[in-house]
């Protein structure tokens, strides 16, 4: 039992949260939430969440995101009603895609005024109530949405809150709390202090038929794309590819490590690459779009598995892909029991397997070796590009480090170079939409102090990011973290598509491609010197490592720091490539 009977709703709100496991409220609340400000001020109280400040919805959002992703853990959000929850719709809309789980509070009023106890004040008639509140603002944004409509309910929907965001698939959910229940004194404890369930492991008879089809599988291909959200799940990815002798291939839009880089059966990044060469059963493991368009599956013939937690994506308006056989389940727990199955069909010393995983490895070792020697032979190209300056940063990268990406066009060089990154170290900044990358990497380094956190981003991406209020806030909660900016002054994807479609249309005659530019370029090193950070620009190929290694001194001892990295700009790029 939660006793919460007698206590404001927002003491109550504190306190259930506190034993519903959260540990962090990330902030960007307005004025109607002073009666829980009041509570935070309420001296020995246990258990209360730690309550952080982010003056902006998206980077509270975002860095809830980050929070969730490197921890496993529930963050609760605050934010300001009606406007404030627009502003983190797109945060909370990535989340829900991504399956990442958060609670997020709006204020709201449902008296305005007219009701006995304190005066909530005259803004929300003329400026911020809107018909249905600011749970209908949002609802196709996250998974469950809600407005309290009685102060009876309220300490068991927050409680509800928590576990619908932590029950699979995880994602985020959003209430809104009028400020007159914050006010008064609750009628009602919370009936009971559950823990979360667990997610569900696939169906018994599922795995077993899922190892059957692996092990008799002449020439299996596994793709991976967000799998690798414990180590756990990697560890029986690992052990299950090398039973079967099977390529692992990541996607483009991969949000996690899923499988070691440099392992000999890791295969890239391009699920149709990897297919061109044939396969016979087809196992995608937590992956949404493996290939395009959906209904062509690359090899024909094949068979095609699936694992995930959420595998019919309901948030998706089409899903045409291929599925002879289709598992529901948590991804760590399923994996460890399928590991299991493939142990009992499956012989370590099977020939065939050995002499495809010696084939593979071959293949694999002269494709990353190719990589490298592509990225030294841009040594000395001025302006640079993309594929130096992802192994420059591939050298003098820390061990521990962690790295967060939002660079989206320059995607495929940070996943080939930044190859010795393990499990729990790199984190995608978004999906579908920029502006959470600095955000995520906040939240990221709010979950690991110690360890060093490094933001890879593009100029086109950091525009959109509220990059103010998240240097302000890495300088308020003495978070320090590197960014690197990949610079190419444009949006390359305002460029690349014309080309496609238009190959002898006016815009390639002219080279007149609208909305391309993000010119003139300002010194945004200078903005990181704003909230006594370091800044540099770095325009010579030869000085980006060392470039870099400043950064990550300067993190070390305390600072912000943000390394603009000049590369070819977009204006000059003839067509879409690796750079």
């Amino acid at each position: 039992m939660i006793q919460t009977k007698g206590l404001t709703g927002a003491q109550t709100m504190l306190r259930v949260l506190g034993k519903m496991g959260v540990e962090r409220i990330f902030a960007s609340p307005g004025s109607e939430w002073s009666p829980v400000w009041e509570a935070l001020a309420e001296p020995g109280v246990e258990g209360m969440p730690i309550y952080m400040s982010t003056r902006h919805e998206e980077v509270a959002v975002g860095m809830a995101s980050g929070y969730a992703k490197a921890t496993g853990k529930l963050p609760a959000v605050m934010i300001h009603t009606t406007v404030g929850a627009l502003h983190a719709t797109m945060g909370m809309r990535g989340a829900l895609h991504e399956q990442v789980p958060m609670v997020v509070f709006t204020g709201e009023s449902i008296g305005f005024g007219e009701d006995e106890g304190p005066d909530v004040g005259g803004q929300w008639l003329s400026h911020l109530a809107d018909m249905g509140g600011p749970a209908k603002l949002v609802d196709h944004t996250v998974k469950w949405s809600f407005g309290v409509n009685t102060k009876s309910i309220l300490p068991a929907t927050i409680q509800r809150a928590c576990q619908l965001a932590m029950a699979a698939p995880r994602g985020p959910v959003f209430v809104s709390l009028p400020m007159e229940y914050l006010f008064d004194k609750m009628t009602k404890d919370v009936p009971s202090d559950m823990e979360f369930a667990p997610g569900a492991t696939a169906d018994p008879k599922g795995i077993e038929e899922l190892a059957q089809m692996l092990a008799g599988a002449r020439k299996p291909v596994i793709i991976a794309e967000d799998s690798g959200r414990t180590a756990k799940s990697v560890e029986c990815l690992v052990e299950i590819a090398e039973l079967l002798g099977s390529p692992v291939v990541e996607t483009r839009s991969t949000g996690s490590l899923n499988f070691p880089r440099t392992h000999p059966l890791h295969s890239g990044y391009d699920p149709k690459e990897i297919l061109k060469g044939g396969a016979d059963v087809i196992f995608l493991l937590s992956v949404i779009a493996p290939w395009h368009p959906a209904s062509v599956t690359p090899v024909p013939g094949a068979k095609v598995a699936m694992l995930d937690e959420n595998p019919l994506r309901a948030e998706i308006p089409y899903y045409g892909y291929q599925t002879d056989l289709r598992l529901t389940g948590e991804i760590e727990s399923s994996l460890e029991h399928l590991l299991a199955a493939v142990k009992k069909k499956v012989s370590s010393g099977d020939s065939e397997r050995k002499q495809r995983a010696t084939e593979l490895a071959k293949k694999n070792d002269a494709r990353r070796k190719k990589w490298r020697e592509d990225a030294m032979a841009l040594a000395s190209q001025k302006p640079m590009d993309t594929r130096w300056v992802a192994h420059e940063l591939s050298q003098v990268l820390p061990r521990d480090a962690i790295v967060v990406e939002e660079t989206i066009t320059h995607r495929m060089a940070v996943h080939r170079y930044l190859d010795a990154l393990t499990p729990g170290s790199f984190f995608s900044g978004c999906i579908g939409g920029l502006g959470t990358g600095l955000s995520t990497a906040l939240g990221v380094k709010a979950a690991n102090p110690k360890r060093p956190v490094v933001c890879l981003i593009g100029d086109g991406s950091f525009n959109y990011d509220p990059a103010p209020a998240v240097f302000g806030a890495v300088q308020e909660h003495n978070l320090p973290m590197l960014v690197v900016m990949f610079n190419n002054q444009g949006y390359l994807s305002q460029k690349s598509g014309v080309p496609k479609y238009y190959p002898d249309g006016w815009a390639v005659k002219s080279n007149n491609f609208s909305g391309l530019h993000i010119v003139p370029c300002p010194e945004y090193s200078t903005i990181a010197k704003a909230f006594d950070g370091y800044g540099e620009k770095v325009e010579e190929p030869s000085e980006v490592r060392k470039a870099i290694e400043r950064g990550l001194r300067a993190v070390a001892g305390g600072q912000l720091a943000l390394i603009d990295v000049r590369l070819k700009p977009v204006a000059e790029i003839t067509e879409r490539g690796e750079g």
